[in-house]
């Protein structure tokens, strides 16, 4: 992604946003051997920047976006069967990004992508209880125990107990006998929202997350991304802050 050459010095350490403005003005910075006075250029982490006729060592700028992962694409960096993956969406990104934790190949909805480590394994951490909320279409009807049964929670993967979880039904299908179920989580073991529906006896057709903390799809449609706001990245920051 490309940056002001201002913001990217300033990023390296060389000075401030306001004392990089002045150099480039005073004709001290040469971007790929040519030297650059206008304060509007941008530069990617592909381009040589030289201060003083010295290579600036760009350090990697950290980006965040939410991408809707359709339902067929893998949440990882690469696939050694060829099959498509979320970091394909990001081809023309400079940076290397990765998904934020796993959602199923056969799982649409909200992925968190970013080339920050430590937030994300923050964010990953058990610890924190980031909430995410799926939403199920399941076999049969769930009634009041069995949502019982999910809010304190069920027995899955060899004996592992979930955690408390906030279960609503959405809707019904008495013809088809479907319905539709919220669930939020914060826990991120594999299968989790399956193996929970499924221990109460309602199997899971669909699966989509359609919230991440506080992010969520709003605007987005299958196979759409967007650039999180400098406000949701502080914000998600504050989030894995302990106090």
């Amino acid at each position: 992604m490309a940056e002001r050459l201002q913001k990217v010095m300033a990023n390296a350490g060389v000075a401030s946003r306001r004392a990089s403005e002045k150099l480039i003005s005073a004709g001290r910075v040469r971007v790929n051997g040519k030297v650059v006075t206008e304060l509007g250029v941008k530069v990617t982490g592909n381009d040589a920047v030289e201060v003083d006729g010295r290579l600036l060592e760009q350090k990697d700028t950290k980006v965040y976006f939410i991408l809707y992962k359709p339902r067929g694409v893998i949440s990882a960096a690469k696939d050694d069967k060829g099959r498509k993956v979320v970091t394909d969406f990001f081809t023309d990104l400079p940076q290397r990004i990765y998904p934020v934790g796993r959602l199923d190949y056969d799982t649409s909805g909200l992925v968190l992508m970013t080339n920050d480590g430590d937030l994300a394994n923050k964010l990953m951490h058990p610890s924190y209880h980031v909430n995410k909320t799926y939403v199920a279409k399941v076999k049969g009807i769930p009634d009041s125990k069995a949502l019982e049964q999910l809010r304190h929670g069920v027995k899955i993967d060899s004996g592992h107990k979930s955690s408390p979880t906030k279960a609503k039904v959405i809707s019904i299908d008495k013809k088809k006998d479907t319905a539709v179920v919220s669930l939020t989580i914060h826990e991120g073991r594999y299968h989790q929202v399956k193996n929970m529906l499924q221990a109460v006896g309602h199997p899971v057709k669909k699966l989509k997350r359609e919230t991440y903390g506080f992010l969520n799809l709003t605007g987005l449609t299958s196979g759409d991304f967007r650039e999180l706001t400098n406000v949701e990245v502080a914000e998600l920051k504050k989030m894995v802050t302990k106090k």
